[in-house]
């Protein structure tokens, strides 16, 4: 009996009651399994997420949903094989599959490892604090919170694994549930990837929700406090943005679009040049890896017009080595499309380009496979052969910077200076990514200045970072995945910045107190905490937000300062020859500021052992006001934030990182001098 692909909603698993659609193997045709494509009610689906899901994350610290996600990368990584032998269904070789598989695993572990730049709370305190008055009792800070509904996630059938796990690593990390709704044609293997998710039992319940199929009507549901994501083609974005509900409701709406990537060969990279290779061997790849159905792979190159011939030669060559079939026969380098339907649009894409750019290599009606006796079939199956068009008048001829054919086709085309190579880049109207292969730094500086505005990220590829870079193709959690214009404006990922887009940004107002109150951060002018016992004999859960301590006096000499000059070896002018000072900004010898700085850590430390383990560091320190023999100084230490550190591993000592805020000022009570200083403090607690 043929399987059913199930959508997991509700907690638990349900099967659709809509049509049955028929998912086959991409290479050989064969029926894999069905879906049902509609009958499900999003609207209870939507309150589902919202009130279980999200209330669960929300009461989660960043660091706890971070652990969470880093287990489901070692769970999910523990299961690979069997998403791999899945994977071949869907035309992707081992190589295509890694990217799909462990790059969406991968996107896990980077994310759960981002939790460490966020405090161990449910919330984030963003940016520096804003000061509103002269007397300093007014105040904002900006805060950021998760949303409180759910994040829906709408994406393609390139990347059925990857597509959802670097998109909900982002999403829970934040603090929001998501509903996945993956394209249908390869939706089994998101299904499986779910199952064990699921199975796992690590995520809270109502973390995360499957719908498999059309989706149609699961907009109508959302709301202000939702996050819609899509990933797919152009046209279906601008569709979905321009949702009524999505208008009236103002729901955040991030669209990663596939765009026509261009690379584009810098003018000093002749043949001969390790660039030219590069530049050889990139657009290959791109062709190539996935069949060329990635979102970010090259569409178009753009090569100095004394050139065209020479890259077309190699460029040849080397697809002439791609050896195509079933991704599990030997020597296959290059799979299938997704499936039949994929092929025949991508054949119709083609069509309309060689109008006007003809075909100089490739066979769009035949192509030699291996893994017949696989049951690879090159009608039955979804095979093309890679295929090269060559854009002479790539100004007058537009189809090539509008008409993307989604797989293994790119379109050569010349420019013959910079500036019209940068042209034909940004007649994309927008793409994801943009390559430039180059060893000369004016020519890159230039190109970027000029290519920037319309690319969400440029990658300079030179025989320098060649072994180490990842490729034009590959988008990295630590950076924006995204591009303006025809790529949808979006920013996917990004670091810190991919969480906040699940997150309300709001500007607190008020008192510095009462900021701190909220905060948890201490903020200039709060009131104070005194205790008897010094702050250095507490251990980590004793400290309080706000809790202070001021030192004794001390008044800085002539001796301070040549001392300090002979132990540090800073004999800078201003400090030990008082006859160079004419036309400064000092009257007389200058104490160093770092001098200040460590008499003031001599005053506040306690040389007693207590719980503080080591000095961990310095944030910020700012030198506001010169300090001449004769000052007295004194110093104010304050708790400022504390943050919770995890421990390695059962052996590893309970401790936490402690932020002081250390204020040194003169017996005018002018601040001298401001520092953030970090200490690693032990728990009392050891468990």
């Amino acid at each position: 009996m043929t399987p059913t692909v199930e959508n997991y909603a509700l907690g638990h698993w349900l099967p659709g009651s809509g049509p049955q659609q028929e998912l086959l193997d991409a290479s050989t045709g064969d029926l894999i399994a069905t879906a049902n494509t509609e009958g499900m009610d999003f609207e209870a689906i939507l309150d589902y997420g919202r009130r279980v899901g999200n209330s669960a994350l929300r009461r989660m610290t960043f660091h706890e949903r971070g652990r969470m996600i880093k287990a489901l990368a070692f769970h999910l990584d523990a299961k690979k094989e069997q998403f791999y032998e899945l994977s071949y269904r869907s035309g992707a070789t081992r190589a295509d599959s890694w990217i799909d598989i462990e790059g969406g695993i991968g996107n896990l572990f980077a994310n759960a490892s981002l939790r460490r730049k966020f405090p161990d709370k449910p919330f984030y305190v963003e940016g520096e604090p804003v000061g509103l008055s002269k007397g300093g009792t007014f105040m904002a800070q900006h805060l950021l919170v998760p949303k409180e509904g759910v994040a829906v996630h709408i994406n393609a059938y390139n990347f059925p694994i990857w597509g959802m796990l670097e998109k909900i690593a982002v999403n829970l990390l934040a603090g929001m549930p998501a509903v996945v709704k993956p394209a249908t044609p390869t939706a089994y293997l998101t299904e499986a990837v779910v199952r064990e998710i699921i199975a796992s039992g690590i995520l809270p319940a109502g973390a995360l929700q499957l719908v498999i199929g059309s989706g149609q009507g699961i907009l109508d549901h959302v709301t202000y406090q939702d996050v819609v994501t899509f990933t797919g083609s152009a046209a279906t974005g601008r569709k979905l943005r321009a949702h009524p509900r999505i208008l009236a409701e103002a729901v955040p709406f991030n669209m990663e679009a596939d765009s026509l990537n261009a690379a584009v060969l810098g003018p000093d990279a002749v043949p001969g040049t390790a660039e030219f290779d590069l530049f050889i061997k990139e657009v290959r790849k791109e062709m190539t890896a996935k069949c060329g159905q990635k979102c970010t792979a090259i569409r178009r190159a753009i090569v100095p017009a004394h050139l065209v011939e020479d890259v077309q030669i190699a460029l040849g060559k080397a697809l002439a080595q791609t050896t195509i079939g079933h991704p599990q026969a030997e020597g296959v380098r290059m799979g299938a499309l997704a499936g039949r339907d994929q092929a025949a649009r991508l054949r119709e894409q083609i069509q309309l380009l060689a109008k006007n750019t003809p075909i100089v290599y490739g066979d769009l009606d035949h192509v030699e496979i291996l893994g017949k006796e696989r049951g690879a079939h090159a009608q039955k199956g979804a095979f093309i052969s890679p295929i090269v068009l060559l854009n002479e008048r790539p100004f007058e001829h537009l189809d090539s910077h509008e008409i993307e054919a989604f797989g293994p086709v790119v379109t050569l085309m010349p420019y013959h200076d910079l500036g019209e190579a940068v042209q034909l880049a940004n007649l994309g109207k927008g793409s994801l990514v943009c390559s430039l292969a180059t060893n000369d730094p004016r020519a890159a500086q230039d190109f970027v200045l000029g290519a920037a505005t319309h690319h969400g990220r440029i990658l300079i590829l030179n025989q320098e970072m060649a072994k180490e870079s990842t490729g034009h193709g590959s988008p990295l959690p630590q950076l924006i995945h995204g591009g303006p214009g025809r790529a949808g404006g979006g920013q996917e990922m990004g670091g810190m910045r991919g969480v906040e887009h699940f997150m309300q940004r709001v500007a607190l107002q008020g008192s510095p107190s009462m900021i701190t109150a909220i905060t948890e951060v201490y903020q200039t002018g709060a009131k104070i905490i005194e205790h008897d016992k010094h702050p250095f004999q507490k251990y980590f859960e004793e400290l309080e937000i706000g809790e202070t301590y001021v030192t004794h006096k001390h008044t800085v000499t002539e001796a301070d300062i040549s001392n300090f000059a002979n132990v540090s070896g800073d004999n800078f002018y201003a400090h030990v020859d008082a006859t160079s000072l004419e036309g400064t900004l000092f009257t007389g010898r200058v104490a160093h500021g770092y001098y200040i700085l460590s008499k003031a850590a001599g005053m506040f430390v306690d040389p007693r052992k207590g719980p503080v383990l080591l000095n961990y560091g310095l944030d910020e320190c700012r030198f506001t006001k010169p300090v001449y023999p004769g000052t007295t100084i004194g110093v104010q230490l304050t708790v400022k934030e504390k943050i919770g550190q995890e421990k390695r591993d059962a052996d590893d000592i309970a401790k936490g990182i402690v932020r002081w805020l250390v204020t040194v000022t003169d017996e005018t009570r002018e601040t001298v001098a401001v520092a953030t200083i970090l200490t690693m403090v032990k728990k009392k607690d050891q468990a």
